[in-house]
Protein backbone atom coordinates (compact mmCIF):
# COMPACT_ATOMS: atom_id res chain seq x y z
CA UNK A 1 0.00 0.00 0.00
CA UNK A 2 1.99 2.74 -0.87
CA UNK A 3 0.72 6.46 -0.43
CA UNK A 4 1.87 9.29 -2.66
CA UNK A 5 0.11 11.66 0.76
CA UNK A 6 2.92 12.95 3.14
CA UNK A 7 0.79 12.06 6.39
CA UNK A 8 1.06 8.64 7.54
CA UNK A 9 -0.96 6.67 10.18
CA UNK A 10 1.05 6.85 13.43
CA UNK A 11 1.00 2.77 13.41
CA UNK A 12 2.52 2.48 9.93
CA UNK A 13 6.37 3.50 9.12
CA UNK A 14 7.99 2.90 5.67
CA UNK A 15 9.95 0.13 5.11
CA UNK A 16 13.65 1.02 4.33
CA UNK A 17 13.98 -0.83 1.26
CA UNK A 18 10.71 -0.31 -1.03
CA UNK A 19 9.10 3.22 0.36
CA UNK A 20 5.68 1.18 0.69
CA UNK A 21 3.72 1.50 4.10
CA UNK A 22 3.44 -1.09 6.82
CA UNK A 23 3.00 -1.73 10.25
CA UNK A 24 5.06 -0.64 12.98
CA UNK A 25 4.97 -4.05 14.39
CA UNK A 26 6.12 -6.02 11.22
CA UNK A 27 9.35 -8.08 11.13
CA UNK A 28 9.14 -8.07 7.15
CA UNK A 29 8.08 -5.75 4.31
CA UNK A 30 4.73 -7.85 3.03
CA UNK A 31 5.85 -5.65 -0.21
CA UNK A 32 9.35 -6.91 -0.93
CA UNK A 33 10.09 -9.47 1.92
CA UNK A 34 13.02 -7.13 3.78
CA UNK A 35 13.45 -8.80 7.58
CA UNK A 36 14.39 -6.25 10.20
CA UNK A 37 14.32 -6.29 13.88
CA UNK A 38 13.91 -2.83 14.33
CA UNK A 39 11.92 -0.18 12.35
CA UNK A 40 13.89 2.70 10.75
CA UNK A 41 13.76 5.78 13.07
CA UNK A 42 13.98 8.61 10.31
CA UNK A 43 10.22 7.69 7.92
CA UNK A 44 10.96 6.65 3.98
CA UNK A 45 10.77 9.65 1.86
CA UNK A 46 11.63 9.25 -1.57
CA UNK A 47 9.96 11.93 -3.27
CA UNK A 48 13.05 14.53 -2.14
CA UNK A 49 15.65 12.34 -3.44
CA UNK A 50 13.75 11.44 -6.71
CA UNK A 51 13.55 14.73 -7.43
CA UNK A 52 17.28 15.89 -6.47
CA UNK A 53 18.44 12.82 -8.75
CA UNK A 54 16.79 13.94 -11.50
CA UNK A 55 17.19 17.74 -11.39
CA UNK A 56 20.91 16.35 -10.71
CA UNK A 57 20.85 14.38 -14.41
CA UNK A 58 19.11 16.63 -16.44
CA UNK A 59 21.54 19.74 -15.25
CA UNK A 60 24.90 18.51 -14.23
CA UNK A 61 24.76 14.62 -15.51
CA UNK A 62 27.69 15.10 -17.79
CA UNK A 63 30.08 15.75 -15.06
CA UNK A 64 28.26 12.85 -13.07
CA UNK A 65 26.79 14.74 -10.32
CA UNK A 66 24.21 12.46 -10.13
CA UNK A 67 26.25 9.42 -9.34
CA UNK A 68 27.96 11.33 -6.53
CA UNK A 69 24.44 12.20 -5.02
CA UNK A 70 23.37 8.29 -4.89
CA UNK A 71 26.68 7.46 -3.53
CA UNK A 72 28.35 5.76 -6.82
CA UNK A 73 31.82 7.70 -6.87
CA UNK A 74 33.85 5.77 -8.46
CA UNK A 75 31.28 5.68 -11.79
CA UNK A 76 30.73 9.18 -10.78
CA UNK A 77 34.44 10.04 -11.37
CA UNK A 78 34.66 8.05 -15.03
CA UNK A 79 31.47 9.91 -16.21
CA UNK A 80 33.42 13.19 -15.10
CA UNK A 81 36.28 12.59 -17.15
CA UNK A 82 34.23 11.29 -20.39
CA UNK A 83 31.73 14.06 -19.67
CA UNK A 84 28.91 11.56 -19.15
CA UNK A 85 30.10 8.83 -21.30
CA UNK A 86 29.75 11.51 -24.21
CA UNK A 87 26.11 11.75 -23.30
CA UNK A 88 25.20 8.37 -24.01
CA UNK A 89 25.23 7.67 -20.24
CA UNK A 90 23.23 10.87 -18.88
CA UNK A 91 20.12 9.60 -21.26
CA UNK A 92 20.56 5.95 -20.11
CA UNK A 93 20.40 7.10 -16.11
CA UNK A 94 17.82 9.58 -16.72
CA UNK A 95 15.94 7.23 -18.26
CA UNK A 96 16.24 4.98 -15.40
CA UNK A 97 15.79 7.67 -13.02
CA UNK A 98 12.14 8.36 -14.35
CA UNK A 99 11.16 4.53 -15.04
CA UNK A 100 12.23 4.04 -11.54
CA UNK A 101 15.23 1.32 -12.44
CA UNK A 102 17.79 3.69 -11.04
CA UNK A 103 19.35 2.64 -7.24
CA UNK A 104 21.30 3.68 -4.86
CA UNK A 105 24.81 2.90 -3.74
CA UNK A 106 22.82 0.74 -1.22
CA UNK A 107 21.05 -0.44 -3.99
CA UNK A 108 17.57 0.95 -2.51
CA UNK A 109 15.54 2.18 -5.76
CA UNK A 110 15.14 6.03 -6.65
CA UNK A 111 11.77 6.50 -7.37
CA UNK A 112 8.38 9.00 -7.24
CA UNK A 113 6.17 7.78 -4.27
CA UNK A 114 2.49 6.92 -5.89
Amino acid sequence: MSTSNTTKPEHQIYCRECGNLISKKASMCPHCGLSYAEAPKQPFNAEPRFLATLLLCWFLGVFGVHRFYTGHTTIGIIQLFTLGGCGIWVIIDFILIVTGGYKDSNGVPIRANG
